[in-house]
């Protein structure tokens, strides 16, 4: 199954459409660049911590922090609906309040909180898009920051507003802070999509100049092999 807007097709009419995604640039990677590290960031603490966050399809933005040194973890699922409509099918139509979002297991002595966010709004997304994030478009598709704690609150707003103020992008950031309200995983199929399917065009198109912009971009951080979901410890 490949992606294509919001809409899953078959391994028929995904080939029809390869040419055309194989053959055209990787969408905004010209545009890709450092912003800005935040002025404020969370403060280390002990054990694992999370940070959960929407930037449009889950198989990209996992295929990027899978591949940043201090994660040990990532999932890709649902968050800002209920439980009960955690589910592709339902969160497709745009419907639920689910985002398509991931959760990101992380050791704070590592990579930090703001670093993260630094990575997201680097190379993760197009953070002035809103509802929408290349060719898919939704609230599902909204990019949304959720905090787990005040302080992740507090950090992720001040991050915002002071790469507004910097003009940082051509237009308004329209990523939300949102308090968490939980996390569901999606289906297994999901899971460490862009490494598993590394040639599929959606995955050519939109999402593997984003693990290289990472790599070039992060160096100090980028780690060449993924560390995947579903791989057995």
């Amino acid at each position: 199954m490949i992606k294509f807007g919001k809409i899953l097709l078959g391994a028929g009419a995904a080939a029809l459409l390869a040419t055309t995604f194989l053959h055209a640039p990787a969408h905004g990677a010209e545009d890709m660049h450092v912003v800005p590290a935040p002025a404020l960031d969370v403060k280390p603490a002990d054990g694992l911590q999370t940070a959960v966050v929407s930037g449009g399809c889950f198989w990209g933005v996992q295929g990027v922090f899978e591949h940043v040194r201090g994660v040990t973890r990532v999932v890709a699922g649902y968050a800002g609906g209920e439980r009960d409509t955690a589910d592709y099918e339902l969160v497709s139509t745009g419907t639920t309040g689910h985002a398509e979002s991931v959760q990101i297991t992380y050791d704070p002595h590592v990579v930090s909180y703001g670093k993260l966010l630094q990575i997201f709004f680097s190379v993760a997304l197009d953070p002035t898009m809103k509802n929408a994030q290349g060719p898919d478009s939704g609230t599902q598709y909204r990019s949304e920051i959720w905090a787990a704690t005040p302080e992740q609150s507090k950090v992720a707003a001040a991050y915002i507003a002071q790469l507004d103020a910097a003009h940082t992008y051509g237009a308004p950031i329209a990523t939300r802070v949102d308090r968490f309200r939980g996390f569901y995983p999606a289906e297994a199929y999901h899971q460490d999509f862009l490494e598993t399917h590394p040639d599929y065009p959606y995955i050519v198109y939109n999402d593997r100049p984003k693990v290289e912009a990472l790599r070039a971009l992060f160096p100090q951080v980028y780690e060449a092999r993924a560390r995947m979901t579903n791989a057995k410890s």
